[in-house]
């Protein structure tokens, strides 16, 4: 039995092709380099009215120190003391790193597992077989979509997470703002009284 050409090229392409077909159009959005942190930075300055920054290189590193320096060389006001706060926080810097690192794996899990493609030639000189296979990962392709339910899930998780960690520190900055102003007026009052007192 002879075999035309035609089938033999396809045994060997058809593989390739669909060992190349797996694309990931639905998650886009996850492989910008912010993704997920516009979400939580446009939350965060609609409540606060205050920038927040995702710093991901010694230059962007030394702009917000920059920035931070200007800021308190002025009279530090509630407003100013929470953009400090929010631009100078590494607790933050974690939480978004965080967004990024689900975001990867949310990528991850979007990718299908990549099949095994093998072709050999089995029989002896007068009859010879061409043999192609392609083998996947059963397991991996029948929880694709709930491992990407998982992943997507993670991802919204760490965009809340950090968005609510990003308005705790702005309530907490300005908290403590109003707390540190209320104890250097109870000192002046004092000190008033004092030397009211000693007249």
């Amino acid at each position: 039995m002879k075999r035309r050409p035609l089938s033999i090229a396809a045994v060997v392409t058809i593989p390739l092709i669909a060992a190349g077909c797996t694309t990931s159009e639905a998650f886009n959005g996850i492989s910008a380099p912010m993704a997920g942190f516009t979400t939580v930075a446009a939350r965060a300055e609609s409540v606060t009215g205050k920038k927040t920054v995702w710093v991901q290189s010694s230059e962007e590193a030394r702009t917000v120190s920059e920035r931070v320096k200007s800021l308190v060389q002025k009279t530090i006001g509630p407003d100013t003391a929470v953009q400090v706060a929010l631009l100078n926080n590494k607790g933050l810097q974690a939480a978004y790193a965080e967004i990024g690192l689900s975001a990867a794996d949310m990528w991850q899990e979007s990718m299908l597992v990549n099949p095994t493609i093998s072709v050999g030639m089995i029989g002896v000189d007068p009859v010879r077989t061409i043999e192609g296979a392609v083998v996947s990962n059963i397991l991996a392709l029948a929880t694709h979509k709930r491992r990407v339910a998982v992943a997507d899930a993670r991802f919204r998780q760490a965009q809340l997470r950090a968005a609510e960690e990003t308005l705790r520190l702005a309530a907490d900055t300005r908290r403590a703002w109003i707390n540190a102003v209320s104890a250097w007026e109870s000192v002046s009052y004092l000190n008033k009284a004092q030397a009211a007192a000693d007249a």
